[in-house]
């Protein structure tokens, strides 16, 4: 039997969920705005495959706000059914789209699929990414040693690579079920796995800690959305990581957090190139 509990939250509440697997390792846990016109009003969703015992019950209702509403749902994928019908996402050249949608002429198309996806483009930030990239290259930026850190699906990754076919390019993520769904995703969109020119490799790293990134440093482009708490302690590490002349792409943050994780990278000898715009702005810092 699957099983939904879902809990009132703030803004705040919902963005921590992305922090919050191990706190429910039974469970899928998501956040959502379900109405745009009121920001601060989210909804966390725990998804069981079994009936949540009363701690766990207890652990939901401790990440929000209120009691928890218990529903039983019928028997499907559901992370299939709630995205298999989200309509593909156009960010600068790129469109992003489930296997329901056909690819786009005259387009960059990137296909993710709805079961495998951590998040399809939807989300304003990975957008951002995708029109800092295509910006970056209209702009005669050229890159060849590429990192795309926190990779989730491999997006922006492979947008990389589209862009700039000659680069290396390494993708990580502290998640080891993410690195496979990105190398599955490669697959799909025939992106070549490999060591070399035009190659993507795909490791699992907490943050810049990996043999693999120490070997291939220093980077002239790090791509990474994740979190503005995690982006501000790894700022001495990446500045470390990329090469004199090189860019950093840092999305994940909300407007009211920019600041604080630009000064975080000013400090480290970098200048702020474009400070983005909206409620999820994305950086983009030069060394």
């Amino acid at each position: 039997m699957s099983v939904r509990v879902t809990v009132a939250c703030n803004r705040a509440q919902g963005e921590a969920v992305a922090d919050s697997d191990d706190v429910l390792p039974g469970a899928v846990l998501v956040a959502d705005e379900p109405d745009e016109s009121k920001p601060d009003e989210w909804l966390i969703h725990a998804y069981f495959e079994h009936p949540p015992t009363v701690e766990e019950l207890e652990t939901v209702r401790s990440l929000g706000s209120g009691e928890a509403r218990v529903e039983a749902l019928a028997e499907t994928d559901w992370v299939t059914m709630s995205q298999s019908g989200l309509q593909p996402i156009r960010a600068g050249r790129f469109t992003v789209h489930t296997p329901m949608f056909p690819p786009e002429d005259e387009r960059i198309n990137f296909e993710i699929d709805a079961s495998l996806a951590f998040g399809t483009g939807q989300h304003a930030t990975t957008s951002g990414c995708l029109e800092a990239l295509d910006r970056l290259e209209h702009e005669g930026r050229r890159f060849a040693n590429i990192a795309d850190i926190g990779t989730g699906t491999g997006l922006l990754a492979f947008a990389a690579l589209a862009l700039w076919p000659d680069a290396k390019c390494i993708a990580t993520d502290i998640d080891a079920v993410a690195v496979n769904f990105a190398c599955d995703n490669a697959a799909i969109n025939r992106v070549k796995l490999g060591h070399g020119a035009g190659e993507l490799l795909l490791a699992e790293a907490d943050g810049m800690d990996s043999p693999l990134l120490a070997a291939r440093a220093p980077f002239d482009l790090i791509v990474a959305n994740i979190l503005a708490g995690p982006l501000i302690d790894l700022a001495p590490a990446f500045a470390k990581s990329l090469a004199r002349g090189g860019t950093i792409v840092l999305a994940g943050l909300l407007d009211t957090q920019a600041d604080s994780v630009a000064r975080a990278y000013e400090a480290e000898g970098m200048a702020l190139r474009d400070r983005g715009l909206g409620e999820w702005p994305v950086l983009m810092l030069d060394l």
